[in-house]
């Protein structure tokens, strides 16, 4: 009894060291980006003597609105493309008796060993060829590509913990394999969610290829456009840091109005694979 209480005593001290490393640093971003430059590089860990509300109106008036805004279409489209392949490639793989199952997935989850470094040249290469480069589809097409082989990991761990008898009452009532799967969908909201927050959240903050492929300041995401920041001879850093948080609040409220759904998702199926 005692070794257990320890234990749990243990675990929730490095719970609360865990949520202070993540907690802490965001207090500084907010805190830093309500405050002037002087205050920021005098004391970087005071509070501002006057909160810099400006600061957030000036981040959003440089340009921030039309790379939030080029960031919801290109993760908008890249979500929606993910996870609708990446669901009917896993029920295809789950679903349908092929003796090419297994090694469909096991092609696709070779996916999720090609590093995105190695293919930036390549990539570069063929987008120059086929006239995308610098367009949104130059870094939807590679998000697309590298994020299926996870997703669909996760999602075929789900669908295999689906009772098969569900299908079966379908396929009596008259239903084809298209219908079984929209009525399937309804009640696989939780694999959906988090596939959704982990693939949201790699596309809203990615960087390389947006870097590479985008050229042109009216199609840059966030991640690059807060680059435009800092200037050649001055930065106004605490606008800078106003930007980075606001760029960070879609992320957050996402995840808390999602989070149940989130842990359903990815402890479901857990015991299968």
């Amino acid at each position: 009894m005692k070794k257990r209480t320890a234990v749990t005593i243990l675990l929730n001290i490095f719970f609360i060291l865990l949520v202070l490393v993540i907690i802490l640093p965001a207090a500084w971003l907010i805190m830093n980006s309500l405050k002037t430059n002087v205050e920021l590089f005098t004391d970087s860990l005071a509070l501002p003597a006057k909160v810099q509300f400006a600061n957030y109106i000036s981040a959003w008036n440089k340009g921030l609105y039309k790379y939030f805004g080029n960031s919801v279409i290109v993760s908008s489209i890249s979500l929606i493309s993910i996870l609708f392949l990446s669901s009917l490639l896993a029920y295809g793989i789950t679903r349908f008796n092929s003796r090419f199952g297994n090694l469909i997935f096991l092609i696709t989850l070779g996916g999720m060993a090609l590093s995105e470094q190695v293919a930036l040249v390549p990539l570069y290469k063929i987008l120059q060829a086929t006239h995308l480069y610098n367009t949104y589809w130059a870094v939807i097409l590679p998000y697309v590509a590298f994020r299926i082989p996870f997703t669909v990991f996760l999602m075929r761990a789900y669908f295999m913990c689906i009772p098969k008898e569900l299908e079966e009452a379908a396929v009596i009532d008259g239903y084809n394999s298209f219908q079984i799967f929209r009525k399937i969908v309804p009640i696989s909201k939780p694999i959906f969610a988090s596939c959704a927050i982990v693939n949201l959240n790699f596309v809203w903050n990615e960087f390389l290829f947006a870097n590479v492929f985008l050229e042109s300041k009216s199609i840059m995401t966030i991640p690059i456009g807060l680059m435009t920041f800092k200037g050649d001879m001055r930065s106004d850093y605490v606008v800078m840091l106003a930007g980075i948080t606001i760029a960070s609040l879609p992320m957050i409220i996402l995840y808390l109005c999602m989070q149940k759904q989130f842990v359903r998702g990815l402890t479901s199926g857990a015991v299968k694979g």
